[in-house]
């Protein structure tokens, strides 16, 4: 069998020959991937040395979130930090988000409400709404999440407070999603873990692409001074991850890896709830930098060209020696860098269930993306 394998591998004009180094160069690729950026999330963090107390606009834009705002606001409202105000945007609510916000209104002071009144004709997203609460800010550093969101922490402000300094235009921080029961909501944790995974790896490279506005800070007149969303705003989406894409440079993006500077959010309940989110997410991506394209879509190109190659090639002893051991060694990159993300995003009971979310999820986002493209002038916000 040996002898037939050093046939196959030395034979150029054997079909088998390139098709070994096909699938080779894609396991490269992967573990260039692994080894230089993504096994960064094993590292120990330092957490920043206390600065002095900056103050803060937290700011959450809410259509037809009463039942959200009832139960989380108060999380944002109590947290321990002695300098902030929250702004919530109630954009065109319909249920009763503006009962439940004049009910805080009485008991918290450092509660402020913008309303946004209906309009039947003027077809408006998340970005007008977000744009006013920042024109209503008070403070210079802004600190942005979701309705359906809740800080992990009660120092979740003091904690992402510790990068406001001179040195940051941007500070990221984990948006992750509650645990629940089913397998869509181990693979919903999971895809958004690997997505922070891959924009905090990169962005400690030295190449910021992009934030999630479930967890985002930067400074207002850094928002002003690039004209907020003026480039993008007849996307649907876009409203934290273009505006990190366009404007975020190399050594002034912060990233927040202490648990206490997290988020959790209410996950979708249906697979068709969260493809629509997605699908919307992925409209924002044709916006991206060129190279940042290029970079975000080769790793799963890659990787389902070597899964494809691996499954094709092990059909043909003796070649499955190779594809087996070239499998094996990707698998335990691949393990101890997911695990290192399940350590530090906190991300429970997903386990071995990422192998088969690695293989499954370039399939389910291609369609995604394209049904994305289809649909955006259908998508909405709320």
């Amino acid at each position: 069998m040996l002898d037939n394998l050093l046939k196959v591998i030395t034979d150029a004009q054997n079909w088998e020959f390139w098709a070994l180094c096909l699938l080779t160069f894609f396991w490269l690729v992967q573990i260039c991937y692994y080894l230089i950026v993504f096994i960064r999330i094993r590292k120990k963090k330092k957490n920043p040395q206390y600065v002095e107390v900056v103050p803060v606009s937290v700011i959450i834009c809410a259509k037809n979130e009463a039942e959200n705002l009832k139960e989380r606001l108060k999380y944002v409202l109590e947290q321990d930090y002695p300098d902030f105000e929250v702004i919530v945007v109630n954009d065109q609510s319909t249920d009763d988000t503006e009962l439940v916000l004049d009910e805080y209104k009485q008991q918290y002071k450092n509660l402020y409400v913008t309303e946004i009144s209906h309009d039947k004709i003027f077809r408006q997203g998340k970005k007008l709404a977000l744009t006013i609460g920042i024109k209503a800010a008070k403070n210079e550093w802004l600190l942005l999440t979701d309705a359906d969101c809740l800080p992990c922490s009660q120092h979740w402000i003091k904690t992402m407070s510790q990068y406001f300094t001179d040195k940051y235009d941007f500070v990221l921080g984990y948006g992750g999603y509650e645990e629940k029961s089913g397998i869509l909501n181990k693979l919903i944790r999971y895809d958004a873990g690997f997505i922070a995974l891959q924009y905090f790896t990169f962005t400690e490279i030295g190449m910021p692409y992009m934030g999630v506005g479930r967890n985002l800070a930067y400074r207002k007149s850094f928002f002003e001074k690039k004209r907020g969303f003026v480039s993008h705003s007849r996307l649907m989406s876009g409203d934290d991850d273009i505006f990190v894409n366009n404007n975020a440079q190399k050594k002034r993006v912060a990233v927040s890896y202490n648990p206490l500077s997290f988020t959790s959010c209410s996950p979708k309940l249906t697979f068709e709830d969260w493809n629509s989110q997605k699908q919307r997410h992925y409209t924002a991506s044709e916006r991206y930098k060129t190279k940042h394209k290029i970079i975000l879509g080769l790793e799963p190109l890659s990787r389902t060209l070597f899964y494809i190659l691996t499954i094709v090639l092990s059909c043909f002893p003796p070649l499955y020696l190779v594809t087996v051991g070239l499998f094996l060694l990707r698998l335990i990159v691949f393990l101890c860098t997911i695990y290192g993300m399940y350590n530090k995003f906190q991300i429970k009971k997903v386990g071995l269930r990422a192998v088969l979310f690695d293989f499954i999820l370039p399939y389910i986002n291609s369609i995604q993306y394209i049904f994305g493209k289809l649909r955006k002038e259908r998508l909405k916000w709320k």
